[in-house]
């Protein structure tokens, strides 16, 4: 299991990271760091390789035998994937959340880590290079701010539910497949407000600590979303796909909704996706 100590020392891992690999790069990107990967909404930079080496190396170290899942080394080698099911501890690494808003010169990116064990999520992990702060929670423990020194600075807690049209949410339509893709951005007027970070990492901050109410994604990579659900939950949210199932690691579709409760996800999703 991870402790506090344990998650302390990743915590401060992908901080190392991201200040020798990350910010250095950051607005000083050379001519040809950055790559397209499946198309041209998906990026890759020389910080995302670079920092994902580093923490791969670390946790190696830390935790001998762990299987890392690394956004990178997948896009490389999608059978790496299959390892996360039953492996008796692993970690999923995204070493620069938001690429898109890196490579611009957005400030506006995260790093991500989840450990999981025999398919349980029990740790996550949101570094903010910018705020040198992280987002941590541990299964049954809670979620909490820590500082770059490791300091606990608050704790993470959901926003009160709230009635749809009160709710300010991250939506991701962009992978949504039609007809629901445009049923859903037909709807988005019923909420309060949405937001859209281009950044799972800062949208799970922002709702896990309170300042919004809801997300809605349909693509579910595991690096973008096991580290924030794990946050959220501990943060005494309520999320399932679309179907009102639960999340597992293993799935990658299926639609995610987070919101302060159960009652509040279901009139969530009867606003927004019911025909």
């Amino acid at each position: 299991m991870i402790t506090a100590a344990r998650a302390a020392e990743v915590a401060a891992l992908l901080r190392a990271a991201a200040r020798a690999e990350i910010l250095p790069r950051f607005r000083r990107l050379a001519q040809g760091a950055v790559r397209a990967k499946s198309g041209p909404l998906d990026l890759v930079t020389d910080a995302d390789e670079a920092a994902e080496r580093v923490i791969e190396a670390g946790l190696a170290r830390f935790f001998p035998g762990c299987v890392v899942v690394g956004e990178e080394a997948c896009a490389a080698d999608p059978t790496v994937l299959d390892r996360l099911a039953d492996a008796e501890l692993a970690f999923v690494v995204d070493p620069v959340d938001g690429t898109a808003n890196f490579a611009a010169g957005v400030p506006l990116f995260g790093c991500m880590a989840a450990a999981v064990v025999k398919g349980e999520v029990v740790a996550g992990w949101i570094h903010d290079p910018l705020g040198d702060d992280t987002a941590i929670a541990l299964r049954g423990e809670g979620a909490w701010i820590a500082d770059g020194e490791g300091r606990h600075m608050a704790d993470l807690r959901v926003a009160a539910p709230a009635p749809v049209d009160r709710m300010v949410a991250a939506v991701s339509w962009t992978y949504l497949p039609e007809p629901l893709r445009g049923r859903v951005t037909a709807r988005l007027p019923r909420l309060a407000g949405t937001v859209g970070y281009r950044c799972a990492a800062h949208e799970y901050r922002l709702t896990a600590g309170g300042h919004a109410h809801a997300q809605l994604y349909n693509r579910l990579m595991p690096w973008d979303h096991l580290p924030g659900w794990l946050i959220h939950r501990e943060a005494g949210g309520h999320a399932a796909r679309f179907d009102g199932s639960d999340y597992r690691p293993t799935h990658r579709d299926g639609g995610l909704i987070c919101a302060p409760d159960r009652a509040s996800w279901e009139a969530l999703r009867a606003a927004l996706l019911d025909p």
